[in-house]
């Protein structure tokens, strides 16, 4: 591929079909309506959980596509000016996942009992005793309730809808007039975003998974979903770079040093994301104390002990190996693999935290393959179907790349400096 660019014609193909919008949407409609239906199949708790599976696995990657323009912004990053407009049309699915969200609010609010967090229901039993009677629950009782809960939830999606809504908005008008203000903007926009979603980010963790199992402590949580999400939006830009190449949208625009950038990051997140999983795991083991290790027991049992060590070597280790390749980060087939990969193992990884506070009559998580799984995945077509088609929705509403972007030359002509 060349590294050389081709000039910019003022009308790129930017076109989404209308058979791909459609299609789109009509998948997210039956994922939907097929998790919906899990719940006459195997009950409302079941589908809750698999729901919640669904939003984390989407929004991981959304939080993560937000954080990375904001990153871009901040640095006043040149090379990454091609593939930005990407991730800002991505950023339009956060206000359906806010919609998409309210089910769980729903079953918060009218029908605790079936809610996947188990301190919504007073009289739900937590080792021997009620949640009424529990004294870590009243430690945080102002935290965990259902008022905050249901508040805190609407108010992390609006940070991130108006954050992305100010990015859009700069960035879409500066392709009409090139006026600087648009980029000036953009950098006080990412300077106040960047503490407000690491902010919302953690505490949306917190709430939606952490607080599954309310006894848990680990102060390392918002962190590792930090890590799932640059990791998770990273792989999906890939595959969508990919994509428009082959359709031709980009070539001339994108070359191997994008890809090698874009596969570098990748690379440095596996490494960050290994480096908090272990050291939040580290950490609690050489503690032993009883109310952090258990969350780590209850996943060395049965086969959750096999997901756990597929996280190590696959998620982990095997995406490690395989980055440190230079040709694996810039052969098309080599890198749309590994992003790939990367997608699988965040879902596993989601179904890791989520699942396992799922429990049986005994008390005991419910077989990684025999619990949730099939409603989940179900869940992740569906909202992922949604998401889809708000990017493609939002598509074809303004140029292929931001043209008129101060830095777009120094992006179009990107290359790597030599050693």
């Amino acid at each position: 591929m060349s590294t050389e660019a081709a000039p910019i014609p003022a009308d790129l193909p930017i076109d989404a079909p209308a058979s791909r919008v459609n299609l789109a949407l009509i998948v997210g409609l039956i994922g939907i309506a097929l998790t919906a239906g899990g719940a006459a199949v195997c009950g409302v708790p079941v589908v809750a959980f698999s729901w919640l599976v669904g939003i984390m696995f989407w929004t991981a990657i959304a939080i993560g596509a937000l954080l990375f323009i904001m990153l871009q912004h901040v640095f006043d990053a040149g090379w990454g000016a091609v593939i930005r407009r990407q991730y800002e049309h991505g950023l339009a699915a956060f206000k359906w996942l806010l919609l998409l969200f309210m089910p769980l609010l729903v079953i918060a609010f009218f029908y605790p009992k079936l809610a996947p967090w188990p301190w919504l229901d007073p009289a739900h039993i937590v080792e021997g005793h009620t949640v009424a009677q529990d004294v870590v629950y009243h430690k945080k009782e102002a935290f965990l309730n259902v008022w905050v809960f249901a508040g805190c939830s609407v108010l992390f999606f609006f940070i991130w809808i108006w954050l992305s809504a100010r990015l859009r908005r700069a960035s879409f008008a500066q392709d009409a007039d090139g006026d600087p203000k648009w980029t000036h903007m953009n950098r006080f926009t990412s300077a106040l975003g960047i503490p407000l979603t690491a902010l919302s980010l953690t505490f949306a963790a917190i709430f939606w998974m952490k607080s599954l199992e309310y006894h848990w402590f680990s102060t390392m949580y918002g962190v590792y979903y930090f890590a799932d999400c640059m990791r998770g939006t990273l792989a999906c830009g890939v595959l969508i770079m990919l994509f428009l190449y082959r359709r031709g949208d980009y070539r001339g625009i994108l070359n191997t040093n994008h890809l090698h950038s874009i596969g570098q990051l990748m690379l440095t997140f596996t490494v960050f994301w290994g480096y908090i999983a272990f050291s939040q795991y580290f950490l609690i083991w050489n503690a032993n104390v009883p109310e952090e290790t258990f969350w780590f027991n209850e996943r060395e049992i049965g086969q959750w002990w096999y997901v756990g060590m597929a996280l190590v070597f696959l998620y982990f280790l095997f995406s490690f190996l395989y980055l440190l390749s230079y040709r694996n980060k810039i052969v098309h087939q080599r890198i749309k693999f590994i992003a790939v990969w990367n997608l699988t193992f965040l879902f596993v990884d989601i179904c890791f935290n989520v699942l396992p506070a799922f429990k049986d009559a005994n008390g005991d998580p419910q077989p990684f393959l025999q619990s949730a799984l099939l409603w989940s995945i179900t869940s992740i077509l569906g909202i992922g179907g949604v998401c889809v088609w708000a990017y493609l929705r939002s598509f074809p509403t303004t140029k292929l790349i931001p043209i008129r972007d101060p830095r777009i030359a120094e992006s179009l002509t990107y290359h790597e400096p030599s050693a």
